[in-house]
């Protein structure tokens, strides 16, 4: 009796078809899984702005004067941050806002607001040649400056510096860097970068702190306070009346200067 069963045999050319395919397949899946998995995502400029522009506004940045954002560098890769961008004032000047980005892979970088007052007219859009982008301005010590060195305008000027190489973080405006501290030495003439300094402390714990009280018709009053904490520029520190032994409240204004609140 002869019994019919279910053959598994594939002819030759059809075998080599099916490995073509599974081949193919599995190389898709492999770009696919390498234009995933290696890339990372990027924030772009305008997702930032716009929570920059949000900050501004519930802190009353620049008095509720609006305000556009300075170009940024075009080289300047912003990526992804998991968490809600955090930003603060590091420098004396109120147009300099740090973003950062704090998460295991954090990163920082630094945008300038220029004020509606600022903002020149609107003119024609033309595009820039290579003579007009060969040179930025850019900030550098007349001396050598060394860590801990506290900056003051004096030590430093603004001059035009070829833009090739250029660090993207490069400091170019004096303001910027008023009252900031340097954390490592910079010989004379060398750019200045966001990273080279940080916001100094203008005021330390048990040192006589000069108060200035402002009343309402405009008269002022000063008097010579003992501060109880350090405390940078435009942080809320406690003081101590000598005299008194009176607890009081002020804000650091500069070195060794506090306005009361």
């Amino acid at each position: 009796m002869q019994m019919l069963c279910q053959s598994n045999y594939v002819p030759m050319p059809l075998r080599r078809f099916s490995r073509h395919c599974l081949t193919w397949a599995l190389n898709g899946l492999f770009l696919l899984g390498c234009s995933v998995g290696f890339s990372e995502p990027l924030t772009t400029q305008a997702q930032m702005q716009a929570q920059v522009t949000e900050w501004a506004k519930k802190t009353q940045l620049l008095g509720g004067t609006p305000f556009s954002f300075a170009p940024m560098d075009l080289r300047l890769k912003i990526q992804a941050c998991q968490r809600p961008l955090e930003m603060d004032l590091p420098f004396a000047s109120k147009e300099t806002v740090r973003v950062r980005c704090q998460t295991d892979k954090p990163w920082q970088l630094y945008i300038r607001l220029l004020p509606a007052s600022s903002v020149p007219e609107a003119t024609p859009v033309k595009v820039a040649d290579a003579k007009e982008i060969s040179h930025k301005q850019v900030v550098v010590g007349n001396l050598l400056l060394r860590r801990g060195t506290l900056l003051t305008a004096d030590m430093l000027s603004e001059i035009e510096y070829s833009a090739q190489g250029l660090d993207p973080q490069a400091v170019s405006s004096i303001r910027d860097l008023e009252n900031a501290e340097i954390i490592r030495d910079m010989p004379a003439g060398t750019p200045l970068r966001s990273h080279d300094v940080r916001r100094a402390v203008l005021v330390k714990r048990g040192q006589s702190v000069l108060l200035t009280v402002t009343q309402g018709n405009g008269f002022s009053i000063t008097a010579r306070v003992d501060a109880l904490q350090d405390g940078k520029m435009g942080e809320q520190i406690r003081l101590k009346s000598p005299e008194s032994g009176r607890i009081l409240s002020g804000v650091v204004t500069g070195p060794s200067a506090a306005k009361g609140i």
